[in-house]
């Protein structure tokens, strides 16, 4: 099904389309602050873009096949519903993972802002996310595809400076943010966060799981991930989590470094007093002992899943007074980033100056 040395010619591939963009991005950077303001990409790329940027663009401009209408409708309608489990998952149980995966961990530390804005990254990604679960968005409404053709530009971008940059970047690490760590991150946030509900005793049926392959199988497509290589089952996805594990799960500094400045941010913005000091203990149930370890962190007896269940419960509650729908997750998450950091999440294009 999956063989190790697909996955080390993986490691050598990144994203040729959105690299040639960024690179003339890199040289006309007011074109940057141009993408910036756009709602949504536009019918016609203004013909001042160099062809890298209309080659980019026109990767977006494929409509949904009536499979993949039937998936994203039924994965809008998930979302809808659980989104704010989801979220939770996102911070407690899927980002943490990912830094427990050491040369994937490498890209990440290199950047200050996910070490010294951990809150602002941790609400990038989730805008992202509510983006791309909006009802109806690829369908009726597309400014998701501008947020994951931002996302994807963005990736680039890190490749383009660690490329140039990062003198003390290994061989051993893989090409930076190269196709099986696009693959092992589209996996921790869907087969993970299934799997995150499932530990606090969530149902979440096995149709609704291969649902959510298929809602991030066609997000991968406009990541600029190989889906061909994307599972379509349960099982071939939990296959493919076992050997992306095998192969890269391990500790690392970079791992180290992530994980405490993410459990600090958690620490400092905790307002409910019974999960005050708490968050390392959820983290490492849900992680599980071997990421634990891989980690540096340690888990506390205090948690068993019929706990962790009716916190995210108590909590669900609490925030949403049993209304759960995707407009409330994003009123509520925009309220809170605004109160928190007094301006509203944005996704943005870095915007460099001419020299």
């Amino acid at each position: 099904m999956y063989h190790p040395q697909q996955f080390d010619e993986l490691r050598k591939q990144e994203d040729p389309l959105a690299d040639r963009a960024v690179m003339d991005l890199i040289n006309f950077p007011e074109l940057s602050s141009e993408i910036n303001l756009w709602e949504e990409i536009p019918s016609k790329i203004p013909a001042h873009f160099p062809a890298s940027l209309h080659l980019f663009f026109e990767d977006y401009n494929n409509p949904a096949t009536s499979q993949e209408r039937k998936s994203l409708i039924q994965g809008q309608a998930f979302f809808n519903k659980r989104g704010d489990t989801y979220l939770a998952m996102l911070g407690f149980y899927s980002l943490p993972y990912c830094y427990a995966f050491a040369n994937g961990a490498e890209v990440l530390v290199r950047s200050k802002r996910i070490l010294e804005d951990s809150g602002k990254r941790l609400g990038e990604t989730a805008k992202f996310l509510l983006d791309v679960f909006k009802p109806g968005a690829f369908i009726d409404s597309y400014q998701a595809f501008l947020t994951c053709a931002k996302i994807r530009l963005i990736h680039a971008y890190s490749r383009f400076f660690i490329h140039h940059y990062a003198h003390d970047w290994k061989p051993e690490f893989g090409k930076p943010i190269n196709q099986e760590d696009l693959i092992g991150t589209n996996l921790a946030f869907s087969l993970l966060v299934v799997r995150g509900m499932r530990k606090v005793r969530a149902t979440v049926t096995k149709e609704e799981s291969e649902n959510l392959l298929a809602y991030w199988k066609y997000l991968g497509k406009l990541l600029g991930i190989q889906t061909e290589f994307w599972p379509e089952t349960s099982k071939e996805a939990f296959v493919l989590e076992q050997l992306i594990r095998k192969r890269h799960l391990r500790n690392s500094a970079a791992g180290e470094k992530l994980i405490q400045s993410l459990l600090s941010y958690f620490e400092q913005n905790q307002k409910e007093t019974f999960l005050k000091g708490k968050s390392e203990a959820l983290v490492s149930f849900l992680v599980g002992k071997e990421a634990s370890q891989a980690l540096g962190i340690h888990s506390e007896p205090i948690f068993i899943p019929e706990v962790v269940g009716s916190i995210f419960k108590l909590l669900g509650w609490k925030n949403y007074a049993g209304n759960q729908s995707h407009a409330r997750f994003m009123k509520e998450f925009e309220l809170s980033y605004s109160n928190q950091f007094g301006e509203a999440v944005q996704i943005h294009l870095p915007e460099q100056k001419r020299s």
